[in-house]
């Protein structure tokens, strides 16, 4: 996953989808499967990570300016 750390979100998302549509077509083998399920949950960890720190520095942002008091970002699980 180190090579991952140095993605950018909207670079890990497109990663994300690719393995996606590669999964969902249904004929990659179960070991390759697996290799591409263990990315895919790298790259969604990674990518939370970037929002939880945009989160927090929105925040920061403005209740800094005291525009907000809290900033809040409505998560579709």
């Amino acid at each position: 996953m180190s090579e991952n750390k140095d993605l950018t979100f909207e670079q890990a998302m497109e990663q994300l989808e690719k393995i996606v549509e590669r999964l969902e077509k249904g004929d990659v083998p179960l070991e390759k499967a697996i290799a591409y399920y263990q990315e895919g949950m790298e790259l969604s960890k990674l990518c939370h990570k970037k929002l939880s720190t945009v989160k927090d520095k929105m925040t920061k942002i403005l209740t800094d300016q005291n525009e907000l008091e809290m900033f809040n970002l409505d998560e579709e699980v």
